[in-house]
């Protein structure tokens, strides 16, 4: 019996000693947790990763589909890679996203590269500094991969500076906007994580239509300190990827107290630098969810989905609650965002040009008297963009000051007006979250989305703006396809600083649903292939 027992403990000690097994993952479907996994396996390198990264860029972005989404890379991308390979090989390792490349959306300061707010009006303009974020990231070994398109400075879906970037799911559809690049960036796998920024909607527009996870993280979670302001009362940076994970384990590199913006005050004591331990796949089980069905009835497919969604969450374990909004509120709410962020623009857009180098603009006149001597094309879908540049007169110079009456009103009444109606909302029912499509509608035609900078007013509006109105959070998900193959998104809104509940909701809608799939213009490259122990795929997930 003694000898049957060695015989049993050697065994198992010899399968303890062998090496995990692995499995091949295609490296632009793999979580950020998998490209760790490989990395600490030594079967992946950083320096291995940028260069699947640029292989994508380079197929997709000016050849292939075109899509446009690039317009600057980083050159010494490889050369920081290899300098954190280095690193990983004598025993420091930063921590989760060490090695992972990042994209960022072009009005995201970086002190090695221009920022132009994806204007020909900024070309060249190579701030002083790095955003504080994206100091973070680096300084927690993050790779920045390139400087991404956007809509010009964080308004519309095109720029002067990039030109009209395209929808991987369908080329004639729009990528939205603000933050278009970075969406369009992240479902064709040219990185695994972006950045992008959100005013009205800009992160989660182009997550919805890209078919992506974007987080619009709660106001002073993340500092905006080297952001090119649009609106500092609405204006917040946040993580767009492919997965509720790598949302989470970007968002925790990010927070924090900077005394270079105030608004970051209000997370004393709330913010986390963890936030996947949260992530729970029966999070859902005995969770209280809102249904905003304001916000449906506009496209019968959409519908669909959203209902499909709901039952997914109700088979998980959870409660579903009809909730409404007041009809006077949802009549007010994107008016009130789009006439309240355009005195902000003119002064604060001011106060961060006086910070760059002498040559350019000092202020909002001075854009508009530069844009009117631009008038031919340049290379590479460089050229006027009059739709935005219009906007400089007839809208941002045309709404007031930050003195007049009607702006001092919604910021000090409208907005904390806002944010007590929807927490009001929650508490009563006692609700975990509010759910709603993020847009009621499929994405529309190119030709249809860029005529204006600003929303219409369709019968049925996306209330994706209620939450830069209340500072709240709002986690967007995959949820499905419609009948042509276009990605749909359901949204998990919740109150200020509950980012830990609505990732591990929204985690575990994911793990329940997982609604997500490669666009049909951006195929798998030969020679992507990573291997990831068996035994980190489950956590990694």
């Amino acid at each position: 019996m003694k000898n049957r027992i060695s015989t049993y403990a050697l065994i198992a000690a010899l399968f303890a000693a062998a090496p995990a097994a692995a499995k091949s993952v295609e490296f632009d479907q793999a979580t950020i947790g998998e490209l760790k996994a490989a990395m600490d396996a030594g079967s992946l390198t950083a320096e291995q990763l940028i260069e699947m990264c640029l292989a994508r860029i380079k197929a997709f972005d000016r050849a292939g589909p075109k899509l446009h989404a690039v317009i600057t890379l980083n050159p010494k991308a490889l050369e920081t890679a290899r300098q954190l390979d280095a690193e990983r090989k004598a025993g420091k390792v930063r921590g989760p996203l060490h090695g992972i490349p990042v994209v960022l959306k072009d009005n995201i300061d970086t002190f090695d590269m221009q920022t132009t707010g994806g204007s020909v009006l900024l070309e060249g303009s190579v701030p002083p500094d790095d955003a504080a974020l994206v100091k973070k990231l680096r300084d927690g070994g993050a790779i920045i991969l390139a400087k991404v398109n956007l809509g010009e400075f964080a308004n519309g879906s095109q720029s002067s500076m990039g030109g009209q970037s395209l929808n991987p799911h369908d080329l004639s559809r729009t990528p939205a906007g603000s933050s278009g690049g970075t969406g369009v960036s992240i479902a064709a796998g040219y990185a695994p994580l972006g950045i992008g920024t959100d005013t009205g909607g800009s992160i989660r527009g182009p997550s919805n239509v890209n078919g992506i996870v974007g987080l619009k993280p709660t106001h002073g979670l993340i500092s905006r300190d080297g952001i090119i302001p649009l609106a500092l009362s609405l204006d917040t940076g946040g993580p767009m990827a492919r997965s509720v994970y790598d949302v989470a384990v970007s968002l925790g590199v990010m927070t924090g107290l900077d005394p270079n913006d105030d608004a970051t005050k209000k997370s004393q004591g709330k913010f986390e630098k963890d936030y996947t331990k949260f992530l729970k796949a029966d999070a859902l089980k005995g969770a209280r969810i809102g249904v905003a069905r304001d916000f449906t009835g506009a496209d019968p497919d959409v519908d669909f989905i959203f209902e499909a969604s709901l039952k997914a969450m109700q088979k998980a374990g959870a409660t579903l609650v009809d909730v409404r909004y007041p009809k006077w509120f949802l009549d007010s709410n994107r008016t009130a965002t789009y006439t309240l962020f355009p005195p902000e623009f003119d002064k604060q857009l001011g106060d961060y040009l006086k910070t760059l180098k002498p040559g350019f603009p000092r202020s909002l006149d001075e854009m508009i008297e530069k844009s009117y001597t631009y008038t031919s094309m340049g290379e590479d879908g460089k050229g006027p963009n009059p739709t935005r540049w219009r906007a400089f007169v007839e809208r941002d110079k045309a709404n007031g000051t930050m003195t007049d009456p009607g702006y001092l009103a919604l910021v000090n009444y409208y907005m904390p007006m806002t944010k007590a109606l929807t927490e009001g909302l929650m508490a009563k029912d006692k609700l975990d979250a509010i759910v709603y499509p993020t847009n009621p509608r499929r994405p529309e035609r190119i030709a249809d989305d860029v005529s204006t900078p600003m929303p219409r007013g369709p019968s049925v509006g996306s209330p994706t703006s209620i939450a830069n109105l209340s500072g709240s959070p709002d986690l967007i998900v995959p949820a499905g396809f419609t009948t042509d193959d276009l990605p749909v998104t359901i949204s998990f809104f919740g109150p200020n600083f509950s980012e830990p509940k609505l990732l591990a909701l929204g985690y575990a809608f994911e793990q329940a649903t997982h609604a997500i799939r490669r666009p049909v213009n951006t195929p798998a490259l030969f020679g992507g292939t990573i291997e990831v122990p068996s035994r980190d795929m489950a956590a990694a997930k």
